[in-house]
């Protein structure tokens, strides 16, 4: 390229994935010798790297540019098409929402490998996925899709005036919120609104929260769209794949897509649908770098396209659910399961009421027990649910009381029994189990409190007769694993499954008529106001896995083991009563001031020391009252996480709380230029992250 001063050129700005502590926030201005289409890939110099870039919206045209001021842009990729403008507009929102830079988000959600290539082998990789387009042409029939029934055809029509209403240019379809029993053909209402929506020359999107779950929903939709192409975008694609994906729907040659919440920046030219399957799932919130939340996302993105959305959960998120108690989303419900079938019973069965005896560990109760041969006996199988891998949570001994610490972090190593190590699963640290106590050398050190190894173990003694499966993150390590063990579930050849919530929600068992929740308790006397909602919804999934063959539904149980029966959470569970504990829970919470009646952002900083952490973030409390914002939000004093120590890093946070969205996202625009300068005085800080909406207090 020439580089003349003073000639025609075009100013250009590129969005860069800059260094979080360089504090640049906007695209940086480049000039090229002819102005570029926005949404185009590029090369630029950043420093003394060469990185990858997107030409964004606002780029001159031709105009006397001084080239010694700018550098200049050092590749076009102009194989591959521009990105939309409403693409860009979604993360120019995302960015500016969760308080990142523009080139952070804009990079950090395409394919890594289309970071990677030059020209060369771009057009080497798009010959490939036409090759690959032409090997694996749609079939030409399609089957035909059960019948509906009264509730699902009711539920469709209603989404049937929805998808009528985005054809309007100038009104955006309110986002509908699906709220169905599990087992009440959820699934097939995608289906069917994802037939509409092809039919109409339209894109669809579908997301699920986790990786376990997309391989089956890709089933049934490849199974029902074989004459349409369906592609599916997660991180457990092999980087090859995964651009292959990206850019067969980017280019429009894939009609649908399946992914987690990755997906939902996918580039789609013809979108006209978003569906977000169990939409109330804390998996869609991103937990690292830009901590955005797909499902909020995929609302804003329906509405800047005027296209419906379709949230479904038997469980909603009682911010959703408020939303639709105030009008704002449309309430579709489904309140029977397909067939007629009945949803399980729920039994609460009382721990109090079993003798106290030194030395029994078993984490299963004799009535359990019987249950579990009463299916046995009659060939049905059961899921033994508890939301915790490993043999045990700690290792002890019985003279000095040692406990089985990391060193490296505020957190006990878990017991594994199969390799004989203790794990850390904070930190990785793992080392071999100790034949004796490091502190006082006895023999006798044993474990505390039970796992999903223990489980499995304590089963097969108790039912010897019994073919016993355990499914966790653990026993799935392996690829492939996990569609080996489901196959095995669906094929009949388990009879009782153990599990944490990898297997508690999303699946459709056909067998299984008992769920039984071993140790669900911990959860109701935390912290977190949202651990109840959380709790409440996983009972709820679990128990969905019981009866969902119409034919064995009446007989279908579920079991919780608890030390609080008349708990109302359990109550609520007991008459699968959703509406009555979202209300109860809101009420909770619009007293407390609580989301979704407030808005919350966390501040968290990571440092050698605590002292280091909890002074950066007390001086950024300091410069926070000095904004003309400060009255209209409330900072809580620091505190130190949850798991306060991970790998050597002290972590602490300070609460931002305020009434008005708009005013707490006033005060975080302007805040963080401060943060970013104050870095430098802060010397000991290694990280800090502002995490909008979160989660997880």
């Amino acid at each position: 390229m020439t580089n003349s001063k003073s000639i025609p050129l075009a100013r250009i700005r590129v969005a860069v994935d800059a260094p979080q502590h360089s504090g640049l926030s906007e695209p940086l201005d480049y000039w090229c010798e002819h102005a570029l289409a926005p949404g185009t890939l590029v090369q630029v110099p950043l420093g003394r790297r060469e990185v990858t870039g997107l030409v964004w919206p606002g780029a001159g045209v031709e105009a006397e540019v001084d080239a010694g001021a700018l550098r200049p842009v050092s590749t076009v990729l102009e194989a591959l098409a521009p990105l939309s403008a409403h693409w860009c507009e979604l993360v120019a929102f995302a960015a500016r929402y969760y308080q990142r830079s523009v080139g952070e988000v804009a990079l950090s959600v395409l394919p890594p490998q289309l970071r990677q290539l030059n020209p060369t082998q771009l057009q080497a990789r798009l010959k490939r996925m036409v090759k690959w387009l032409a090997s694996s042409a749609p079939a030409a029939d399609e089957p035909a899709g059960p019948d509906l029934s009264p509730d699902q055809a009711q539920a469709l029509s209603q989404l049937d005036v929805a998808m009528a209403a985005s054809v309007d240019p100038d009104a955006a379809p309110a986002p509908v919120l699906l709220h169905g029993v599990t087992g009440s053909g959820k699934t097939e209402v995608y289906l069917r609104a994802a037939e509409h929506a092809l039919a109409r020359g339209k894109q669809v999107l579908v997301l699920v929260p986790e990786i376990n779950l997309t391989p089956q929903l890709e089933a049934r939709f490849n199974e029902r769209f074989a004459a349409h192409r369906i592609v599916s975008l997660h991180s457990g694609l092999t980087p090859a794949n995964r651009l292959r994906n990206w850019m067969a729907a980017h280019l429009g040659h894939a009609e649908l897509v399946l992914g987690t919440r990755l997906a939902v920046f996918a580039s789609l030219p013809r979108l006209g649908l978003i569906v977000v399957d169990e939409e109330h799932d804390p998996s869609y919130k991103q937990q690292e770098g830009a901590r955005y939340s797909a499902r909020d996302l995929a609302v804003y993105r329906a509405k800047q396209l005027r296209i419906p959305v379709l949230l479904g959960s038997a469980t909603p998120s009682l911010e959703s659910w408020q939303r639709a108690v105030e009008g704002r989303y449309q309430r579709i419900s489904l309140p029977r399961r397909i067939g007629d079938g009945a949803l399980p019973r729920v039994r609460l069965f009382d721990m109090n009421t079993l003798p106290r005896a030194k030395g029994v560990m078993s984490a299963l109760s004799p009535p359990l027990l019987d249950a579990l041969r009463e299916r046995l006996a009659r060939g049905e199988q059961s899921l033994v649910f508890l939301n915790r891998r490993g043999y045990a949570p700690v290792l002890h001994c019985t003279e000095c009381g040692w406990k089985s610490a990391c060193p490296h972090c505020s957190a006990w190593r878990v017991f594994h029994k199969l390799d004989r190590t203790l794990r850390c699963h904070h930190c990785g640290f793992t080392e071999r189990v100790p034949r004796a106590c490091p502190d006082c050398g006895n023999l006798d050190i044993a474990p505390l409190g039970r796992g999903t190894e223990q489980l499995e173990e304590q089963l097969a003694l108790a039912l010897p007769d019994a073919r016993v499966a355990r499914i966790d993150a653990d026993s799935t390590r392996l690829k492939g694993s996990l569609e080996q063990q489901l196959g095995a579930v669906h094929a009949g050849e388990v009879d009782v499954l153990v599990g944490t919530q990898m297997v508690a929600k999303g699946h459709d068992f056909r067998r299984i008529t008992l769920v039984a929740a071993v140790n669900p308790d911990g959860a109701l006397f935390t912290s977190d106001f949202r651990a109840p909602e959380r709790l409440f919804s996983l009972m709820m999934q679990a128990a969905g896995r019981a009866g969902r063959d119409a034919a064995q539904a009446a007989r279908s149980e579920m079991w919780v083991q608890t030390w609080h029966p008349t708990h109302p959470l359990y109550q609520a569970l007991r008459s699968h009563d959703f509406p009555a504990f979202a209300a109860s829970q809101l009420e909770e919470r619009r007293i407390a001031g609580l989301p979704p009646f407030s808005h919350l952002a966390l501040l968290r900083a990571e440092a050698r020391t605590p002292e280091l952490a909890k002074a950066f973030l007390q001086a950024a409390a300091d410069w926070a009252g000095q904004l003309p914002e400060a009255e209209l939000v409330t900072m809580y004093p620091p505190v130190p996480m949850a798991v306060a120590r991970v790998a050597n890093v002290e972590r602490m946070q300070m609460l931002v709380e305020a009434q008005s969205r708009n005013a707490l996202q006033r005060l975080l625009s302007h805040w963080l230029p401060e943060l970013h300068a104050s870095k430098r005085e802060h010397k000991g800080v290694l990280r800090w992250a502002v995490d909008v909406d979160p989660l997880a207090i």
